[in-house]
C-alpha cells in the first residue's frame, strides 16, 4: 500500500547513526540522500530521515522482518545504538498468531517495532 515514508527527526546524523545500524538488521541500507535527508531500501527509497525544522510529535512505525534472528538482532542493535526498550523480542498473540516482534524507542521518542510475522 506505501511506496515509501519519510520520518522527520530532530537531528538526521543521530538518528542516521541509530536507523543504519538497525535497518541493516533487517536487510536495508542506505541507497540515497538529498541535500539532508537519507533514503533507506535494497532497491529503491522506501524509508526515510528528514530534517523536522522544530519539535518533532513521535509516532509508531513497524519494519518487516524476515526471520525471529533478524528481530532479535533489530533489538539488540538498537539498544547498543542509543535506543531505549520498549518491549524485549517475544511473541505477542495478542497482535495475531505468530506475531513475533520488539519494541525500541529511537532517538526522537518514535515507537519503532521489528515484526516477523509467520
Amino acid at each position: 500500500m506505501i511506496d515509501h515514508f519519510n520520518l522527520p527527526v530532530a537531528n538526521v546524523d543521530a538518528s542516521r547513526a541509530f536507523y543504519d545500524r538497525v535497518l541493516g538488521q533487517l536487510g536495508f541500507g542506505v541507497i540515497a540522500e538529498d541535500g539532508d535527508a537519507v533514503g533507506y531500501g535494497t532497491d529503491a527509497w522506501s524509508f526515510g530521515l528528514v530534517p523536522s525544522g522544530g519539535q518533532v510529535e513521535p509516532i509508531h512505525l513497524a519494519f518487516q522482518a524476515k526471520t525471529r534472528e533478524q528481530v532479535d538482532a533489530f533489538f539488540a542493535s538498537g539498544l547498543a545504538n542509543g535506543g531505549q526498550d520498549n518491549g524485549a523480542p517475544g511473541e505477542r498473540p495478542e497482535y495475531g498468531a505468530a506475531y513475533y516482534a520488539c519494541f525500541l524507542i529511537d532517538p526522537d521518542g518514535h515507537n519503532v517495532e521489528a515484526v516477523m510475522r509467520g
